[in-house]
């Protein structure tokens, strides 16, 4: 049989490579620097500012503040 050279097989592992990722139109700004986030560090644009972050996280800067004692105990009234 003579190939004409229209029929591929198809091949389930090249397909998807072949597919561009589709990106949301615009990311939102990074929280800590304003720059544009990037789709692997989502919501932030780098590792160092989601280390930033992190860092505030770690040493209390983000906190609900509240009335309660900070040892958990309650005193009854």
């Amino acid at each position: 049989m003579a190939s004409c050279g229209l029929y591929r097989p198809y091949n389930h592992r090249a397909s998807h490579r072949e597919t561009p990722l589709t990106l949301p139109p615009s990311l939102p700004p990074c929280p800590i620097c304003g720059r544009p986030g990037t789709p692997t560090m989502r919501p932030f644009c780098s590792r160092r500012c989601a280390d930033i972050d992190l860092g505030r996280w770690f040493s209390g800067d983000y906190r609900i503040p509240s009335d309660k004692p900070v040892d958990g105990s309650e005193t009854e009234k």
